[in-house]
């Protein structure tokens, strides 16, 4: 199953009907057409489309658009507090595009140091994917896939926001503040990757 954000509604992408505000069967790439027609266009907030075969579904969406990737870090310190950004008046975890030849994993470290200016980063174990799609100035619609990994900061410098990437803010969460301050003020695709990673780790 793939969960992509438009516009912070859910495409919901699976082999059998899921619960959704609407549900379709695939048959042709003119249901994407529909389904960005109708999250951008009315107040629904949801569709799920479906087919037997999910790997070709899967293929067939991506084939559908621009694709770009990124990659970023859930970086933990010591406190086990995470690290997250704040931009464009939301919460936002550090990631950015990988650059031609790069590998995932360094793209992502690359990209909180540059976002965050922290350095020594211990790289752990990868995550999950996020996907969104947006539409270009030239009107192209693109789907970016986000790399997300696990990260480590043992080191005592204070993090500095990168200001021309438009970042205001740069700061440690622990779990009460994730919940207050965090949650409400975030794109539902970082809400994902956390409960993701909430749900990898051992408890």
């Amino acid at each position: 199953m793939y969960k992509v954000f438009i516009n912070e509604k859910k495409i919901v992408l699976s082999q059998e009907p899921q619960d959704s505000p609407k549900t379709l069967n695939y048959d042709g790439t003119h249901s994407f057409d529909f389904a960005i027609d109708l999250l951008t266009n009315t107040p629904s907030q949801g569709l799920n489309i479906y087919h037997h075969d999910i790997d070709q579904l899967w293929a067939d969406f991506k084939g559908f658009f621009r694709n770009i990737e990124a990659a970023g870090g859930i970086v933990l310190d010591p406190e086990n507090k995470i690290l997250f950004i704040h931009r464009l008046g939301k919460w936002d975890l550090p990631k950015g595009k990988i650059e031609k030849g790069e590998s995932k994993e360094l793209a992502a470290v690359r990209e909180v140091e540059e976002e965050c200016g922290i350095f020594d980063l211990e790289l752990k174990d990868f995550i999950n994917s996020t996907y969104h799609i947006y539409t270009e100035r030239d009107g192209q619609k693109v789907l970016k896939t986000t790399y997300w990994f696990e990260m480590f900061y043992a080191g005592t410098g204070t993090p500095i926001p990168q200001v021309e990437e438009g970042i205001t803010e740069v700061g440690w969460k622990n779990e009460a503040e994730i919940e207050s301050e965090i949650l409400p003020s975030t794109f539902q695709n970082i809400k994902l990757i956390l409960n993701d990673f909430k749900n990898k780790k051992p408890q």
